[in-house]
């Protein structure tokens, strides 16, 4: 019950629907693949923690996350696209996914706001592919710094450093991995039932009143598809900002990824989504009152996990 409807993503990157406010004319998110976990040995720098000044276990996921390019500014009013200014020309692997228009469009004389229509490079990372994902980032400031932003950007590589910065916290957005067809127990987490119960035991104990024709209410526990859900997760601690691959590289590299090419962040604890899946960052809706400064990391982890 405490996600409704359990409904299947359609696709398998997150879709935005809500942008935080920023003063600053920046990008309001990034991309990145999602390679796997492992662990640092960090300085604990909380103010208020037990453990103040000593050197901590933290879990970390790597999230590898090389330049995105702008292909076009898309301008909106009353959350409609009025018109759009494609950049003079892309990559070629973008132009196997698209159509590219050969008219390059015009701005718009009145619009609300304005979003880049970015497209990944995947063949800079270790995913062994070429094919780009695209996604619309929402820019901060006044309407006019958003155009003077965009302009200079059109056409150009964004980075990771022009977003985020080491310490701040950031929310996650991602697919979660599918489980397929799953029970009620798995699914809903109803309690097993006595041995001496009749016909089964994992199914739940009653389907509720029967009312004419034998209606089942939406809120029983029943088997059904599992995983593969859009999911956000709120302030999550973006612990570094890396540039040397082979810092945070294990040998052999990262099972179901390989290895990381390209700049890369660590986020700390587990996030949605399986290995390879695109993850969508986004300045925080909810922010805490808190300052937090990037910690001081004294060991990485660089052993090979055979298990997951």
């Amino acid at each position: 019950m405490q996600f409704h409807p359990r409904s299947i993503a359609r696709n398998r990157h997150a879709r935005i629907r809500n942008w935080a406010k920023s003063k600053e004319a920046k990008p309001l998110g990034f991309v990145g693949y999602k390679v796997g976990m492992t662990h640092l040995q960090i300085t604990d720098n909380r103010q208020t923690s037990l453990t103040k000044g000593t050197d901590i276990f933290c879990p970390v996921t790597v999230i590898e996350v090389p330049p995105i390019k702008v292909a076009s500014i898309v301008f909106y009013k009353n959350n409609q696209i009025v018109s759009h200014v494609l950049a003079d020309s892309v990559d070629k692997e973008m132009e196997r996914k698209i159509l590219a228009s050969k008219k390059k469009g015009k701005e718009a004389a009145e619009f609300d706001s304005i979003r880049l229509s970015c497209y990944t490079q995947p063949k800079l990372s270790g995913l062994g592919k070429k094919k780009p994902e695209t996604i619309e980032i929402a820019v901060g400031g006044t309407k006019e710094q958003q155009l003077i932003f965009a302009k200079d950007k059109l056409g150009k590589e964004i980075r990771i450093n022009e977003v985020f910065k080491e310490g701040q916290l950031t929310d996650i957005h991602a697919v979660t991995r599918g489980k397929g067809f799953q029970g009620a127990m798995r699914r809903f987490g109803v309690t097993l039932r006595h041995h001496k119960s009749e016909k089964s035991r994992r199914n739940p104990g009653s389907l509720g009143a029967w009312r004419g024709q034998g209606h089942i209410m939406w809120r029983t526990a029943h088997a059904g598809k599992m995983g593969n859900h859009l999911r956000t997760e709120y302030n999550k601690w973006l612990v570094k900002i890396g540039t040397k691959p082979e810092e945070i590289n294990v040998k052999g590299g990262f099972i179901g990824y390989g290895l990381v090419k390209s700049q890369y962040i660590l986020v700390k604890g587990s996030i949605a989504g399986a290995d390879n899946r695109l993850i969508t960052l986004t300045d925080p809706m909810r922010q805490k009152k808190i300052s937090l400064d990037a910690p001081t990391i004294t060991y990485t982890s660089q052993e090979s996990k055979q298990g997951r």
